[in-house]
């Protein structure tokens, strides 16, 4: 694996060395470059500091390591891969994903998964560590959204209007939401066995990743949010 340095090169040259690098490679000094990995499928990239925005846009199957924050829309549009941040990220992660894995380990901004869906075979999946900011899984349309609430700071676990517009897929909040005002058209209730079941690998896969015993985690109840109908917005703009 090649080591490129991000700060003895500008953000377009350092995204041809990205792309060139076939077998994957170990990003340093990177502070707010953008656009990394987008489209790139069959490697692995490590990055040490600061993504930009947009790192992994349309990732195809690449795998992408940041051992520090990243920006606002990590994974925007992404087809399948997976993405690890060890710290946190910006707004709009996992924008419009239509397959893959985003794993956070601490917080996320607002509109986590906003526009997220299922496509075809794919099925993305965005798994948050701490707490997300306001319009978390914003017009989702499919998928799975997981917020652990491991943060510490007496936040709640998602700010304001969480799964407005929401049409598909499933958001599940660690613990009992308390404080959370949903709004119409979603239902928001304890989670049964069966609604975990489809989670539980990924909250494995996101412990292992981070070092977290995946047992206390799951100890704790969770809340499930699904949406009310296939088309709750259907009367807004068609006749019924």
């Amino acid at each position: 694996m090649i080591i490129l340095n991000a700060r003895a090169t500008d953000n377009a040259a350092l995204n041809e060395s990205v792309r060139a690098a076939k077998d994957g490679c170990e990003i340093i000094g990177c502070i707010g470059e953008r656009f990394i990995g987008a489209g790139l499928s069959d490697r692995t990239i490590s990055i040490k500091g600061i993504p930009g925005n947009a790192l992994g846009a349309y990732l195809n199957g690449a795998k992408i390591i940041v051992d520090g924050n990243a920006q606002d829309a990590v994974g925007d549009t992404m087809n399948a891969g997976e993405i690890v941040v060890r710290g946190n990220t910006g707004d709009a992660a996992g924008y419009a994903m239509r397959g893959g894995k985003i794993y956070v380990r601490g917080n996320a901004g607002y509109r986590t998964g906003i526009h997220m869906k299922e496509y075809g075979s794919r099925f993305p999946v965005i798994v948050i560590g701490g707490r997300c900011g306001s319009f978390l899984g914003e017009y989702q349309a499919g998928g799975l959204i997981v917020v652990l609430g491991l943060h510490d700071d007496g936040k709640r676990i998602v700010g304001n209007f969480p799964c407005a517009g929401m049409h598909g897929g499933k958001v599940l909040l660690r613990g009992n939401a308390d404080g959370v005002v949903f709004p119409d058209k979603v239902t928001a209730r304890p989670a049964t066995a069966e609604d975990m079941a489809p989670a539980t690998g990924y909250i494995n896969e996101f412990c292992a990743a981070f070092g977290i015993d995946e047992n206390e985690v799951l100890r704790s109840p969770f809340t499930v949010v699904t949406p009310d109908s296939a088309n709750p917005y259907k009367r807004m703009y068609v006749e019924n």
